[in-house]
């Protein structure tokens, strides 16, 4: 398959999916609160591509939404250029993805994130994942997201689940708290073994993704809350804060390749606390 047609399929896959999650979450707030969306470029002097970042703020369910897709192209910046593969020698690049952070009202439904991407170098290969991060402790819930998340994987490939249930874990961690950001779930990256199979898996992935997140809204959406429970999750939030600012490698790369700042910035939450 040509490389300009993987290119295509993978970004329209992102757009559609972008639609798709925002059409889910407006019906959840019963459409009676809408995404503010902004579109961007890359370059305004010359086509370098771009994206659009969609924002939805204070609704019943949800304190903030973003979902964020973008298609971008160009030259990594020299000092970025070692560190991505294929691009020591050949500094071009197209990039392609979807974003998606969730901040909820209710303190007893967790933070969800949810990105998948396809970049292009000398090199293509996918990466992405689903992690979620609630502020009180919930077995149960825990339990039943990581086995939704093992059997998408199992219908691929038996050893994902535990190799990218690894892989999120060591990710999503913050080595000054020495704790994790969440419960975890899946990450993965540089997935380049066969187009065909790699993009069925991602497209499952996303798919994963809209069922789960509905799933456990709908779930703990009229439980009862406490301002306690606000103030936990408040200073939960700064942890991923935390994360996001000094850790997370979509918010370097996007803004090391000249991406909006707004829309990178989306995943940060709309009100946190420290100690």
């Amino acid at each position: 398959m040509e490389l300009e047609i993987k290119k295509n399929l993978s970004s329209n896959w992102f757009k559609m999916l972008q639609d798709s999650i925002c059409h889910s979450v407006t019906n959840l707030e019963k459409n009676k609160i809408k995404f503010k969306s902004t579109t961007w470029k890359r370059n305004k002097k010359k086509d370098e591509g771009g994206g659009e970042y969609r924002i939805l703020k204070n609704g019943k369910i949800f304190d903030k939404v973003g979902v964020n897709f973008s298609k971008v192209y160009g030259k990594f910046p020299k000092q970025f250029q070692k560190n991505i593969p294929g691009a020591q020698k050949n500094p071009r690049f197209w990039a392609s993805g979807i974003s998606v952070v969730m901040h909820m009202k209710n303190p007893l439904i967790p933070a969800m994130h949810f990105n998948t991407r396809f970049i292009c170098t000398t090199q293509n290969w996918f990466g992405g994942g689903i992690d979620v991060t609630p502020s009180k402790k919930d077995d149960n819930e825990k339990k039943e997201f990581h086995k939704i998340l093992k059997d998408m994987c199992n219908q691929h490939n038996k050893n994902y689940y535990h190799k990218y249930k690894k892989w999120c874990d060591e990710y999503f961690y913050l080595p000054h708290r020495n704790e994790p950001r969440g419960i975890g779930g899946i990450f993965f990256d540089y997935k380049k073994n066969n187009f065909e199979k790699d993009f069925k898996f991602v497209r499952d992935v996303g798919t994963t993704f809209q069922f789960i997140f509905q799933k456990i809204i709908k779930k703990k959406l009229k439980k009862k809350w406490t301002a306690k429970d606000k103030e936990l999750q408040y200073i939960k939030r700064g942890r991923y804060t935390e994360f996001n600012l000094l850790y997370d490698r979509g918010t370097k790369f996007g803004l090391q390749t000249g991406g909006n700042i707004e829309g990178i910035l989306m995943s940060l939450p709309p009100l946190a606390k420290w100690k």
